[in-house]
């Protein structure tokens, strides 16, 4: 069953949409279908993205409240009765990026295999309304091979994971130290360096040990969310600069960005 559902209504649309679209590029371009399709399909996604992305901006926002939420009340269930009740005041969900994470995954992963498998025409998955293609040039823009590793692209994946985690995290921090926060505070520093630092080194290996449609599409994706990112954090910087949201109780101002 599970087989059957990602194989209807995810991989085949994406493959039928990727030929459609090679047929139209000019020269029939993989490569440029290969960035038209990942971009329509992250602008599908966008509007979850953007919901993640701004609760991510609402949680750096109420950041010092938390931490003085935290020093106040050494009772861990009512520290976390007051950091709920601060989420509930703000309008912030802290699981809505998880859940919004997850609803994208599986649409993310079927565009990896699509590119990953290659493109193989004589596959009975085609629509009877798609065209059947005779060729398709995979020199993208007359340049790079896509069936093959490229160096260029695997750096140009790796570089952009690297400028897109850097804006999703927050900045390092020194260890914490105070003892009962020394802990969660190493961890959660540990995570962001893998994150920023060795999760982009991986991508970049990952991608020169595969076809370079595969960090093609990574790039193009990354690239995406950075532009959406940036544009969204930018606007929220300029309505905080604005209106600034006092920390008091009564104090919930709606954020449109």
């Amino acid at each position: 069953m599970f087989s059957f559902i990602y194989t209807e209504f995810l991989f085949r649309p994406l493959f039928n949409g990727l030929v459609f679209l090679i047929g139209v590029m000019p020269g029939n371009d993989v490569g440029l279908a290969i960035v038209v399709l990942t971009v329509l399909v992250r602008s599908a996604l966008s509007p979850l993205a953007h919901h993640s992305i701004k609760t991510q901006v609402k949680m750096k926002e109420i950041e010092p409240e938390i931490k003085e939420l935290r020093a106040n009340h050494q009772n861990k269930e009512e520290q976390a009765k007051k950091i709920m009740e601060l989420y509930r005041r703000h309008g912030v969900n802290p699981l809505s990026g998880v859940l919004i994470s997850l609803i994208q995954l599986p649409i993310l992963i079927a565009l990896y295999y699509l590119f990953w498998q290659g493109l193989d025409l004589t596959k009975g998955n085609l629509y009877s309304f798609i065209p059947h293609l005779e060729t398709a040039r995979m020199e993208f823009l007359g340049l790079l091979d896509l069936s093959a590793p490229s160096l260029f692209l695997a750096i140009a994946a790796g570089a952009s994971q690297f400028i897109q985690a850097k804006l999703m995290q927050p900045p390092l921090s020194s260890p914490g130290k105070k003892s009962n926060e020394s802990f969660q505070g190493d961890f959660g520093r540990a995570m962001r360096i893998q994150m920023i630092y060795v999760l982009p080194v991986f991508i970049g290996v990952f991608a020169y040990n595969f076809p370079a449609a595969v960090a093609l599409y990574w790039t193009t994706m990354n690239v995406f969310a950075i532009v959406h990112e940036g544009t969204v954090r930018y606007k929220a910087k300029k309505i905080q600069y604005a209106h600034p949201i006092p920390p008091t109780n009564d104090s919930r101002q709606k954020r449109n960005f």
